[in-house]
Order: C-alpha cells, then sequence, then structure tokens
C-alpha cells in the first residue's frame, strides 16, 4: 500500500511539472496570457514558435512516461495504469501553478506509451490524421484520446489499462468543452493561425 501511495502521488508532482508553461517563460512569455491561455503545448507552438512547441511537447510527453516507468517499478502494472491517470491529472492541475494546466494530451500519450504501445500508437495516429485533415488541434485530440481508449479495449488490454484510458479520454475531453462549444460555433482556432491575447 505505501509503494502504491508513494506510485501515485510521484505520478502527480511529475505530471505537474509544468514544462510548457517553462519552455515559453524562456522565450519571455508567459503562456497563460496568451492565445487560449491553455498551458500546452500547442500553444505554446502558436505563441512561442514551432521549435518551442515541439519542445514543449517532448517534454510533457516524457514526463508522463516517467511517471508511469516509475510507478510501475514500484507497485506493479494495475498501479501504473492509475499513475498514468494522476500524471495527467498532474499536468491539467499542477500544484506549481495554482492547479491551471494544460489539458493532458502530451502527458497521457507518454503515460501510456510503455504500458500499451499498439493503442497508443493508434492515439497518435488519429491525433495527426485528424490535426492534418481540419487544422483543429482540439479536435485531433479528442480524437486521439477516444483512439487510445478504444484501441485499450480492442486489443485486450489488462482492464486496469482499459479503465485508466477511458477515464483519461473522458477527463481530456472534459478539458476541452470550451473548445466543443467554439468548434460548434465555427470560432475555433486552426492550427497555424496567430495568437491572440488570451481572454
Amino acid at each position: 500500500m505505501g509503494a502504491a501511495i508513494l506510485a501515485l502521488v510521484a505520478a502527480y508532482l511529475i505530471g505537474s511539472i509544468p514544462f510548457s508553461y517553462l519552455v515559453a517563460r524562456l522565450r519571455g512569455i508567459d503562456v497563460r496570457t496568451v492565445g487560449s491561455g491553455n498551458v500546452g503545448a500547442t500553444n505554446v507552438m502558436r505563441s512561442a514558435g514551432r521549435a518551442a512547441g515541439l519542445v514543449a511537447f517532448a517534454l510533457d510527453f516524457l514526463k508522463g512516461t516517467a511517471a508511469t516507468l516509475l510507478a510501475r517499478r514500484l507497485a506493479g502494472l494495475d498501479v501504473a495504469a492509475a499513475a498514468a491517470v494522476a500524471a495527467a491529472l498532474g499536468h491539467m492541475h499542477p500544484v506549481w501553478l495554482r492547479f491551471k494546466g494544460g489539458k493532458g494530451v502530451s502527458t497521457g500519450a507518454g503515460a501510456y506509451l510503455p504500458l500499451i504501445p499498439i493503442p497508443t500508437v493508434i492515439g497518435l495516429a488519429t491525433f495527426g490524421i485528424v490535426v492534418a485533415l481540419t487544422r483543429y488541434a482540439s479536435l485531433g485530440s479528442m480524437a486521439g484520446a477516444s483512439a487510445l481508449a478504444l484501441g485499450a479495449l480492442l486489443t485486450h488490454a489488462p482492464a486496469a489499462l482499459t479503465w485508466a484510458a477511458t477515464v483519461t479520454a473522458l477527463l481530456i475531453i472534459w478539458k476541452h468543452r470550451a473548445n466543443i462549444r467554439r468548434l460548434a460555433a465555427g470560432t475555433e482556432r486552426r492550427v497555424g493561425a496567430r495568437p491572440a491575447a488570451a481572454p
């Protein structure tokens, strides 16, 4: 029990490291005040450039991987599944930024890659295809998260991982509720659009 609690707390704290915020700050930008105001790689890319956005994505992805690898080593696969959710929640609600973070997409993908690689690749491919076709990162993120959960189910992943991936997908979709409203209204920003001041 002690190892499981330690693994989950560590996963949340690792997920909370606000790499997207830190990368943008190195460019003199507070990512919370530009574009969507979201502390995530897409907003970093819009506000600080493609290179900064890719660095932010890679670091956010790797912290998810680190969280679940550590949890699996400390407490086993079932706890690692819960740690994937904890890492995504850490990114969404980071203690270091008064619990106002990103949407958990890159961190979630990184968390599941070492646990269920095939569904994760399916999710990433879905994200890429949807973004390429629509230029909506939000739509790609929700589709990718859903594909990850569905992929876990269809590949008969362990039940704990299937449930964890489903919970993570639902959390990601919930975090995109404002984007869903903008998509419905036709006002959602497309990838490559110029940043504006955050509302």
